[in-house]
């Protein structure tokens, strides 16, 4: 008999008890694999931020509007190349659970500024500028609910009204994007910021947010403070960011999201860990005896040590893995679905972190259980026997 044989035997002399350790194994690395990719998905819009754009809201909270005038007076400003702005509709489609990420903006500066970052075809990026009454959709928002172009789709908002009390935005779908990162799925719409002026009942000419292009992203600091240093004094004083530093704020909204993935994933492997060290620590006592016949046929402590330590490695990578694989297969699921929101990815560096989880998680289990066996000495271990 082979070690590893001898290893994979007495790792299974319970199968129960060896397949509900594994299990729960399975579980806390089924959990770690899919909450790491939802927080990378969950901040892909800030790690694909240009690091030549800044993002100007009010100082209060970016929920507060800044006139439209401010786009204007920004363009003045030395070192900034490009402005556009953009206005946050909470809008849905048919039913408010059908929630979409909806902005109103200024066509042609909007794409001008994302034109790196929006795959849209030229005839409907022409065709959207053109039609006041035009909106472009991301092409995970088409699929799921069955848009083509050219149809007039009735976009609701639960924040503004029309001057008629309607909150019902009839729009033509001139233009369907993708998002050029691999990473981030194509959501969202947007319409003419126009359009949403003319016929809303109240904040007219305003906007939520402003979003600048720099000619060098050396200036940002330079242009931020010369941008916030001008509204200052007047009822609308700005915070200006670099678009990373904004978009991490607004997923910070929904909570410290980190945290929160730290807290579970340490809960699930703490509880596994206990799980784990019992169980191995009684496969060792009910073997006592089979200890002290290995010892007294010659098997030195430290290989009795190794085998001990080996049996509570394997069983974390068996598991961890297939913990792993699952959590890979549920993300390739899901990135199948039609509209679904994030695209959940296993990045190599997330396999790297879980597999030296999994061999920290072997190590502190298999180590006093394998440091027992080892100091034993035979005539103590055939009277415990």
């Amino acid at each position: 008999m082979t070690r590893g044989s001898l290893i994979w035997k007495n790792l299974t002399r319970s199968r129960l008890r060896f397949a509900l350790t594994l299990f729960a194994i399975f579980i806390a690395f089924f959990l770690f694999g899919l909450i790491q990719s939802f927080d990378r998905a969950l901040n892909a819009g800030a790690d694909i931020a240009a690091a030549n754009r800044l993002v100007v809201s009010n100082k209060i909270n970016f929920t507060q509007p800044l006139p439209l005038s401010y786009v204007n007076r920004i363009k003045t400003i030395e070192g900034v190349d490009m402005v556009t702005h953009q206005n946050w509709m909470g809008s849905y489609y048919q039913e408010p659970r059908n929630f979409i990420f909806g902005f109103a903006v200024d066509p042609e500066s909007f794409l001008a500024i994302y034109a790196d970052d929006i795959a849209l075809p030229p005839e409907q990026a022409k065709a959207f500028i053109n039609d006041r009454r035009g909106m472009i959709a991301g092409a995970n928002e088409a699929r799921k609910y069955g848009w083509k172009l050219g149809d007039l789709i009735p976009i609701s908002s639960n924040i503004w009204e029309q001057t008629d009390g309607s909150k019902t935005w009839e729009l033509v779908l001139d233009g369907i994007f993708e998002i050029s990162s691999v990473d981030t799925p194509a959501n969202g719409i947007y319409l003419h910021y126009d359009y949403l002026n003319e016929a809303r009942s109240f904040g007219k000419d305003s906007t939520g947010t402003i979003v600048i292009a720099t000619q060098d992203p050396a200036l940002n600091d330079e242009i931020a403070n010369a941008i916030d240093t001008r509204f200052l004094n007047s009822p609308f004083a700005t915070e200006t960011r670099t678009e990373a530093a904004f978009n991490a704020s607004f997923i910070e909204q929904l909570g410290n999201i980190s945290l929160i993935i730290i807290s579970v994933v340490g809960a699930a492997l703490f509880t596994i860990l206990i799980i784990v060290s019992n169980t191995m620590a009684m496969s060792v006592r009910e073997r006592t005896g089979e200890i002290g016949v290995m010892k007294a046929l010659g098997f030195p402590a430290k290989t009795v040590f190794a085998l001990i330590l080996s049996e509570a490695l394997l069983l974390a990578l068996i598991g961890g893995s297939l913990g792993m694989g699952a959590a890979w297969l549920m993300a390739t699921v899901t990135a199948g679905v039609p509209g679904f929101p994030l695209r959940l990815v296993l990045y190599p560096d997330i396999w790297l972190m879980s597999l030296g989880v999994m061999i920290v998680l072997g190590l502190l289990t298999g180590l006093l259980p394998a440091w027992n066996a080892y100091r034993i000495n035979i005539a103590a271990a055939f009277t415990r026997a």
